[in-house]
């Protein structure tokens, strides 16, 4: 089984990507220099204020331990489940008692020498010390545990949720206090893909607030999920931000999502790492939906996780619908479907939703662009477009695969293009030695193209997308003409 947790980048600023420079400086140098011990002091100040304002920010974005532990450690270190004891918070308050009886019964004890040469020396001794334990202990814990399993309990850590408590007390930090937002409820995939990347493990899908915000104090901001976040409707914003965005988002295509009961009525192998699953409909008995959308599949309870498939299509008494899935190596979802779900299972699904690939058939001339598994959604669209507009509509689609033998549902298309002569399909295979047609990428064939006038609608890894945006742009396709969503 794939590991749930997920190794991701985790470093998106030069502050927090160098900071772990200082823990050597000053965990080892000041075993030789102690005065260097002094420079935690207003570390600890600065990690204080910042807390009041803005919750624990320092640990996600400045922290040095953090940067350590992040950039250097969890390359090479562990990323299993951290245990539950060390997220309790009985752990978290005997730590910071702990460190806070054995610092300050040693202040006590240095500030008797105040005034004497020593006085700085032993000052700085105390606080060298206590960043070598954190440092010793946290790093054995990053790479047997998790990079960030220290941090669950980190006596700082425990400071600055005080901090943050009191900030929130007074009143005093609404706009500074910038959290996990997400856009809107509705649009989530539930695919659980901001809890396998968070560092601390928390689970921000499953506990938005009504305001749309994740209020778990624990959250160190660090925004690895709003950059991992697939359906890209995260963002670090504070109270007022968040309300406006939750009244500005538009959720046309997602208002219709709701759950549905279904059962597996067939699996088709398509290729040799292509699966279709074929969904009838029990509750409610029928599904209303647009060509383009997709549906949630509900992988896992504990913890509750779906993932989203385009709809590939749908019967027209909307009783059955269709799915093709990928098979990822290592991909956690693609391997539970490929090895748990069998004809028969009852299953539980959410949707329709999407907009993205919702064909807005006003226009006359519509380039659709699809790599790999990202062909799915255009079965239905294309069909759609030819079948049930007018005879001036002029449809184009390109398919890029690297080998041959990973087109899928290419005789659905041959077949359409030799009864329509408006829809044109054209094939592009990047690395096949065998393959006597059109060789390249998609974005080959895209610059052959004349595009004025045209609409575009794409589909497939973000790689493709984003290659095919640049040459969609250079030749003068307007953004607002450009649909897109990635496979």
């Amino acid at each position: 089984m794939a590991s749930f947790y997920i190794k991701t980048n985790r470093v998106f600023n030069s502050v927090r990507k160098y900071s772990w420079m200082f823990v050597p400086l000053v965990a080892f140098g000041g075993l030789w220099f102690p005065k260097l011990g002094l420079l935690i002091i207003p570390l600890m100040l600065t990690l204080a204020v910042m807390a009041f304002l803005k919750g624990k920010y320092w640990c996600g974005n400045i922290c040095p331990h953090g940067s350590l532990f992040d950039f250097i450690i969890m390359p090479r270190g562990a990323n299993r489940k951290i245990p539950a004891f060390m997220k309790h918070k009985l752990m978290a308050a005997a730590v910071f008692t702990w460190f806070m009886y054995m610092m300050i019964s040693r202040l006590i004890k240095v500030f008797a020498i105040y005034g004497s040469a020593s006085f700085l020396d032993k000052l700085g001794y105390i606080f060298v010390m206590n960043y070598l334990v954190v440092t010793i202990v946290g790093t054995i814990l990053a790479f047997s545990i998790s990079p960030r399993a220290w941090c669950n309990f980190c006596p700082m850590g425990t400071l600055e949720i005080l901090t943050y408590k009191l900030g929130k007390l007074l009143r005093l930090n609404r706009k500074t206090d910038a959290k996990v937002t997400i856009a809107s409820k509705e649009m989530c995939h539930t695919c659980g893909k901001c809890s396998r990347v968070c560092p601390m493990q928390l689970t921000p899908y499953l506990e938005f607030s009504e305001k749309n915000q994740f209020d778990n104090e624990a959250c160190i901001r660090c925004s690895t999920c709003v950059h991992n976040c697939p359906a890209g409707i995260l963002s670090l914003s504070n109270e007022s931000e968040a309300l406006r965005l939750k009244e500005e988002t538009d959720i046309d295509g997602y208002r219709e999502r709701r759950k549905i009961a279904a059962s597996i009525s067939q699996i088709r192998k398509l290729t040799g790492d292509v699966n279709e699953y074929t969904f009838k409909m029990i509750k409610p008995k029928k599904l209303d939906y647009k060509p383009g959308q997709f549906i949630l599949v509900k992988i896992s309870e504990q913890p509750k996780m779906f993932r989203a498939y385009s709809i590939s299509s749908c019967k027209k008494d909307g009783t059955e619908v269709k799915v093709s899935v990928k098979y990822t190596p290592g991909g956690f979802g693609s391997q539970i479907l490929f090895d748990t779900f069998k004809e028969g299972d009852l299953v539980e699904l959410e949707g329709p939703m999407g907009k993205e690939l919702v064909v807005n058939k006003n226009s006359d001339n519509f380039l659709l662009v699809a790599g790999g598994i990202g062909i799915t959604p255009f079965v239905p669209v294309a069909g759609d477009i030819v079948k049930n507009s007018n005879n001036e509509k002029n449809v184009k689609l390109v398919y890029g695969v690297n080998r041959a033998k990973e087109l899928i549902y290419d005789d659905h298309f041959s077949t359409l293009q030799s009864q329509s002569s408006k829809f044109e399909y054209i094939k592009v295979v990047a690395n096949d030695k065998d393959w006597s047609g059109k060789r390249g990428f998609v974005t080959d064939v895209i610059k052959e193209l004349n595009l004025k006038g045209y609409k575009v609608y794409m589909c497939g890894p973000k790689p493709m997308i984003n290659a095919s945006l640049k040459v969609l742009h250079g030749a003068g396709v307007e953004p607002e003409n450009i649909y897109y969503e990635s496979a």
